[in-house]
């Protein structure tokens, strides 16, 4: 039952995308402008480079088009920006939200891969006894559905043989997971990130991480239409990407400045986080699987009605 309902909200959640892709998106035969979605959070380096050195802009300006940004945490609020026609890259999504809007027949395509940081999506409690996962039975467990941390939670619960039935899963942001975790209304708290990283800091026990449990896979997405439509938009883009990736090389420390700044954290737990995370934006065997093993948790989550083939979502 908890399986059906969940699956019932995460479709009702994503509906109104389908059906805004059907009718209302923006015709791009021209383009004036261009709106990038900006998330910072847990640890995108890619997103706060780029927009304090003004990449994309400098990218699209002998063309006339300016660039927008539009602060769109939410995953399902993405896609359905997307389809819309509000949004025209998605710069930074999670492959679970990718594949809820393709399961529901919107029209979305990845460009590329944004980052992957399976280590940095954590399970922690204040019980130092929590060793296993048969440890976790009927505990309170508190973190956001339809995301790599409720997929966290039930690769780790599938090496006992257990299912999130097995839990009590509460459905809670990082912020308020967290919170709960300190004032003792839950068990154990997924998280990620900076909230991730505080609560190592602070002393609390971790259970597991996602590190050979998930992929943890962030990737840039965009309309068929919109990819179709404009070649020579993408192929700057992507020129772009190479260079945000080479300022990130060649000027590390400034990059870390720039996110601690961003996020109003340290300098030294930036640096420390960042080692987590593989931002190359090319596409391997590794990543495709990886988005297939979270298509086929979701189907067996009830998340989605019918198995999707992930090849579909790659040009």
């Amino acid at each position: 039952m908890k399986k059906r309902l969940i699956g019932m909200a995460m479709a009702a959640i994503l509906a109104m995308t389908a059906l805004t892709g059907c009718g209302t998106a923006e015709d791009t035969s021209s383009l004036d402008s261009l709106t990038f979605t900006y998330v910072t959070s847990p640890l995108n380096l890619p997103s706060i480079v780029e927009k304090e050195e003004g990449i994309f802009t400098k990218a699209f300006a002998d063309d006339g088009i300016e660039v927008k940004y539009a602060e769109i945490t939410s995953g399902a609020d993405q896609t359905q920006a997307l389809a819309a026609g509000d949004v025209q890259v998605l710069y930074a999504v999670g492959a679970t939200s990718v594949i809820l809007s393709a399961a529901n027949d919107a029209d979305i395509k990845v460009l590329n891969m944004y980052s992957r940081s399976p280590k940095a999506f954590c399970m922690y409690s204040k019980d130092e006894s929590i060793s296993s996962p048969a440890d976790l039975r009927g505990k309170t467990i508190a973190g956001p559905v339809g995301t790599n941390l409720h997929e966290l939670l039930a690769a780790y619960l599938a090496t006992a043989d257990m299912t999130v039935d097995d839990v009590n899963f509460v459905n809670m942001g990082i912020p308020e997971a967290k919170a709960g975790l300190e004032g003792g209304s839950v068990d154990v708290a997924l998280l990620a990130g900076a909230a991730a990283y505080q609560t190592q800091q602070q002393g609390y026990h971790l259970i597991t991480d996602g590190e050979g449990l998930i992929n943890a896979i962030i990737a840039v997405a965009v309309t068929n239409k919109f990819y179709e439509a404009h070649p020579e938009i993408i192929e700057k883009l992507q020129s772009a990407q190479a260079e945000i990736a080479d300022f990130m090389q060649n000027h590390e420390q400034e990059a870390y400045e720039m996110a601690a700044a961003e996020l109003d954290l340290d300098v030294d737990a930036v640096k420390e986080m960042a080692q987590y995370y593989d931002f190359s934006t090319e596409i391997t065997a590794a990543d495709k699987e990886g988005f297939q093993r979270t298509a086929d948790f979701m189907y067996q989550a009830g998340m989605i009605e019918k198995e999707l083939d992930v090849n579909t979502l790659f040009y």
